[in-house]
């Protein structure tokens, strides 16, 4: 039986990302967009929309949400589920604020 452990890598400040705003993240094959909500409130999402791989992370933030650019799908940032009518949902990954440091969480090897 394998334990997956989980790495806690700094990406910045939260004074790096506007609220209501997001900056992007390189991690391996993806990109991660990490949001900072009106409270300061910090989530991490892999940058791509379920429905057509848009953006998010040039979404409109508002409240717990982010509306995707392409096509005004409307994702949760805590759980990346698409609200309403619309069905899918994309990666998360934990955060932690540390002070103004924020940690992402990635399984071993991924954030590097």
């Amino acid at each position: 039986m394998s334990v997956m452990t989980m790495d806690w890598v700094r990406v910045g400040g939260l004074s790096d990302i506007p609220r209501q705003g997001s900056r992007r993240i390189a991690a391996g094959h993806m990109t991660i967009a990490v949001f900072r909500t009106d409270d300061d409130r910090v989530f991490a999402l892999e940058d791509k929309c379920p429905h057509k791989n848009g953006p998010l992370s040039q979404g409109i933030v508002h409240g717990d949400c982010v509306t995707c650019p392409l096509h005004n799908w409307v994702i949760a940032l805590d759980t990346g589920e698409a609200c309403g009518a619309d069905e899918g949902k994309v990666a998360r990954f934990p955060v932690r604020l540390d002070g103004d440091d924020i940690f992402l969480s990635f399984p071993s090897g991924e954030g590097r």
